[in-house]
């Protein structure tokens, strides 16, 4: 789960870097002294989050590989948080009412000028995506924090079941080699003797 939320957070912060270079919005303007220009914006400026978010996304996927447990509940909890910040940046685009004001001060340009506008929703829509992708890493990455408690005691049992068998084969062959001896292995007397391998008592007896 861990390897998939770091593909998919990879994955964003690729997404959002794109989207920062892709235009969101155009205005056209005209002073009546020159020919009409076209002034673009594009996703870094428009949304100056976005490319430091990408860098975030980018070193939460990287920090993935080292941290575990309560930590890595908490990356989840700040790749949510980034989630939430890219849907905003991304849906803003889509609902504002009039994007040429905020243009027209991003771009320098008189607002008396503005003579058209236009949005670019490819930058936006991929915005958005990236934060649902950022949604299901941190949910991945909170399903692992989550199960690792229950692996690390099923490891535990395991390992204790193991020890358990090894220790009953070994008390089962020494009670065999003190039959072999004719020694009683019931005999409280002899109980240590009868846990004792066979070469070590004869290496005893030398």
């Amino acid at each position: 789960m861990i390897r998939l939320a770091q593909l998919l957070l990879c994955v964003s912060a690729l997404g959002l870097w794109v989207a920062s270079r892709l235009p969101w919005v155009s205005l056209g303007s005209a002073d009546g002294l020159g020919h009409p220009k076209t002034s673009t914006i594009n996703g870094a400026a428009w949304s100056t989050a976005l490319t430091p978010l990408a860098v975030l996304l980018l070193a939460a996927a990287l920090a993935g590989l080292a941290v575990r447990g309560w930590l890595l509940r908490a990356l989840a909890v700040l790749v949510a948080m980034v989630c939430v910040l890219l849907a905003y940046l991304g849906v803003s685009l889509m609902v504002m009412p009039d994007v040429a004001p905020r243009g027209a001060e991003l771009a320098g340009v008189p607002v008396m000028d503005l003579v058209a506008s236009q949005r670019h929703l490819t930058g936006a829509a991929l915005t958005v995506t990236a934060a649902i992708c950022s949604l299901v890493a941190a949910v991945l990455l909170m399903r692992a924090a989550a199960s690792e408690p229950r692996q690390a005691a099923k490891y535990e049992g395991v390992a204790g079941a193991g020890a358990g068998i090894g220790a009953a084969e070994i008390s089962e062959r020494g009670m065999w080699d003190a039959l072999d001896v004719g020694r009683d292995p019931t005999d409280p007397d002899t109980a240590d003797t009868a846990t004792t391998p066979v070469a070590d008592r004869g290496t005893e007896g030398r």
